[in-house]
């Protein structure tokens, strides 16, 4: 049996400078991204498409999805399975390849999670648990290209 759950969330461009978009130059790309109930995110573009470098850009976002969706999935059957995670760490990475006519797409994304466990004992099972964390990921399943994992265990 399958179920649906919908997601909302409203962007808002705040970057008109006073004359909309009359040039390329003469707009920010900054916005506000909003969900109710929750704190809002302030977003931009990428610097290398004339964004601000202190907001968030949708493929920071994009990629934070992946990683943490992963984290919650693993988590979830570290702990199924009696495996004490006492810290997690992901430093992800992402390769996008822009094309010749400015469009763009991801080509891969590498997670690479320091997961601390309790017990020497748990390591094995924590490694493997990786692999079913990857199959449950609501995100890596509605991508088209790879994300792998490359992680690194210790005991507390």
């Amino acid at each position: 049996m399958s179920r649906e759950h919908h997601y909302k969330t409203i962007i808002q461009w705040t970057g008109n400078k006073g004359t909309g978009t009359s040039g390329y130059r003469d707009y920010e790309r900054s916005h506000v991204i909003s969900t109710e109930n929750k704190t809002v995110i302030d977003g931009s573009s990428d610097p290398a498409f004339r964004g601000d470098k202190t907001k968030h850009n949708p493929e920071d976002l994009f990629l934070s999805s992946l990683s943490a969706c992963h984290m919650l999935w693993y988590l979830h059957f570290c702990s199924e399975a009696g495996i004490i995670v006492t810290d997690y760490t992901d430093e992800a990475t992402g390769i996008m390849t822009e094309t010749a006519s400015g469009s763009g797409h991801f080509t891969e994304v590498t997670l690479h999670p320091t997961v601390t466990v309790a017990e020497a004992s748990m390591m094995e099972k924590a490694e493997q648990l990786h692999h079913k964390a990857n199959e449950y990921c609501f995100i890596a399943n509605s991508v088209n290209f790879p994300v792998k994992h490359i992680p690194v265990m210790l005991v507390k």
